[in-house]
C-alpha cells in the first residue's frame, strides 16, 4: 500500500463517517480560532505598548523628582519631601554635550473659556523643544516661540478638541482665551494627535513654562524631558544628569531618571510573556480537541473492525494500519486547522471594525503554530486508536469480534 493509497482510503473513510468528521472538524476549529484570536490580541497589544512609548520621541530620556527605590534608612522626619525640580535645574542640564533638546514640563488643570463658552482641560507649560522631543504637529500657526525659559509671555497653542469645542466656526488663531483670570493669545492649533501614553494632546493647552508656573503659583516641575543625540549618548546622557542634580542637590541623587528604551524592553518582555501565557492558555482548547480525536477514532476502531480484518487479509501490515488511521487524524485535524484559521481570521475582522483604532493583526509565527500544534495534537491523540487498530487480529477481526 503507497502512501497516496493510504491517504485516498484516509479520505473516503472520513467521507463515510461525516458525523464523526464534524465533530473533529469543529473541535479542532475551535481551538485554532482561539489560539488565532487571542495571540493576535496579545500581541497587538504588545506593539500597540511599544508603538506608543516609541512616539514618545527619539533616544528620550526622562527626569522626575524623587526616587522610585527604597535606600533601607530612616525615614524622613516632619513630612520631609524630595527636592522640587526647577527650571534652573533644566537649565543646567544643557551643561551635557550629549543632550541636544531640553523640555521642562509643568502640568496642572484649570478652566478655560472663549465667547461664552467653557470646560476644564489640562494645561501644560513647556518650551519650543518641547516640539522636537515629542514630534509634534503643527496644523494652523506656530509652536511656542524660542524664549528665555524664565520669561513668562501670554501665548498658547491649543488641541484639536478645543478648537473645535470654543472656536467651532471661527479661526482659532489670533484668538485670546482665557485661563483662570489669565487671558492667553492662540498662536497656533496642533494637528490631530490623539493620546499618547496617558496624554491626550487634542485636549491640551500648551503655554510658556513660566506663565504655567506663574498661573499656578508654583516653581516645581512634573518632569523634564531630554532628547540625547544618539542612542549611545542617550545612556552618557543619563550619567551626566545624575552628576549634575546631584551637584546641584547638595550631593543628594534625588530624582528617577528613565530611558525610553528601558521603558520599551521591560514592556517588551512582559507583554510577550502575557502573549505566550494567553496562547497557551487558548492551546488548552486544542488538548481538549485531542481528546475528543482519540475518544472518536478509539470507537471509528470499534465499529470498522471487519474493514481492519478485511486489509490485514489482503496483505496489509501492522504498520501500514498504523500510518492508515494515523492519516485519518491527521487529515481531520488539519481541515480543522483551516475551519480554524478561517474563523480566526473572520473574528480578528470584526474586532478591527469594532476598535479600528486599535492595530489587531496575526503574526505569522502564531498562524504557523496554530497549524503545527493542531496537527501534532492530532497525531498524538491518534496514536492509541491507531496502535488498536493495527493490533487486532485478522481473524476474529473478520468475525467481528
Amino acid at each position: 500500500m503507497l502512501f497516496q493509497d493510504i491517504l485516498l482510503h484516509a479520505a473516503k473513510a472520513i467521507k463515510t463517517q461525516p458525523l464523526r468528521a464534524a465533530l473533529i472538524v469543529l473541535a479542532m476549529s475551535i481551538g485554532v480560532a482561539s489560539v488565532n484570536i487571542l495571540t493576535a490580541l496579545g500581541d497587538s497589544a504588545r506593539n500597540y505598548v511599544i508603538n506608543e512609548f516609541k512616539s514618545l520621541g527619539t533616544h528620550l530620556v526622562i527626569i522626575l523628582p524623587g526616587r522610585t527605590e527604597t535606600t533601607g534608612g530612616h525615614p524622613p522626619l516632619f513630612g520631609e519631601t524630595p527636592r522640587d525640580l526647577t527650571l534652573d535645574d533644566a537649565a543646567a542640564l544643557l551643561r551635557s554635550r550629549h543632550v541636544v533638546a531640553i523640555a521642562p514640563v509643568s502640568i496642572c488643570s484649570a478652566p478655560v473659556s472663549f465667547a461664552g463658552l467653557e470646560r476644564e482641560t489640562n494645561i501644560m507649560g513647556s518650551s519650543h523643544a518641547l516640539q522636537r522631543v515629542r514630534h509634534l504637529s503643527i496644523e494652523q500657526g506656530q509652536f511656542l516661540p524660542v524664549i528665555d525659559a524664565n520669561k513668562e509671555l501670554p501665548v498658547c497653542v491649543i488641541g484639536q478638541t478645543i478648537r473645535e469645542e470654543l472656536f467651532p466656526r471661527q479661526n482659532a488663531v489670533g484668538q485670546w482665551l482665557r485661563i483662570n483670570d489669565r487671558r492667553f493669545r492662540v498662536i497656533g492649533v496642533l494637528a490631530k494627535q490623539g493620546q499618547s501614553i496617558g496624554v491626550g494632546f487634542d485636549e491640551l493647552v500648551i503655554v510658556p513654562v513660566a506663565s504655567a508656573l506663574a498661573l499656578f503659583d508654583s516653581h516645581s516641575l512634573f518632569r523634564v524631558l531630554i532628547e540625547a543625540e544618539s542612542e549611545t549618548a542617550m545612556h552618557k546622557a543619563v550619567d551626566d544628569v545624575r552628576a549634575i542634580i546631584k551637584q546641584r542637590h547638595e550631593g543628594e541623587d534625588d530624582v528617577t531618571v528613565i530611558t525610553q528604551d528601558s521603558v520599551v524592553n521591560t514592556f517588551d518582555k512582559i507583554l510577550k510573556a502575557l502573549t505566550l501565557t494567553v496562547a497557551g492558555i487558548a492551546a488548552v482548547s486544542l488538548a481538549v480537541a485531542g481528546v475528543l480525536v482519540m475518544n472518536v477514532m478509539l470507537v471509528s476502531v470499534t465499529q470498522r473492525t471487519a474493514e481492519i480484518g478485511l486489509l490485514k487479509a489482503l496483505g496489509a501490515t501492522r504498520s501500514q494500519i498504523h500510518n492508515l488511521f494515523l492519516s485519518e487524524a491527521a487529515l481531520l485535524s488539519l481541515i480543522g486547522a483551516v475551519f480554524g484559521s478561517l474563523i480566526g481570521q473572520i473574528g480578528i475582522w470584526l474586532l478591527r471594525w469594532l476598535y479600528p483604532d486599535f492595530p489587531l493583526n496575526l503574526p505569522a509565527w502564531a498562524w504557523l503554530s496554530a497549524w503545527s500544534v493542531a496537527l501534532a495534537t492530532g497525531l498524538i491523540f491518534g496514536v492509541l486508536p491507531a496502535r488498536k487498530a493495527a493490533r487486532l487480529d485478522p481473524i476474529l477481526a473478520l468475525g467481528r469480534r
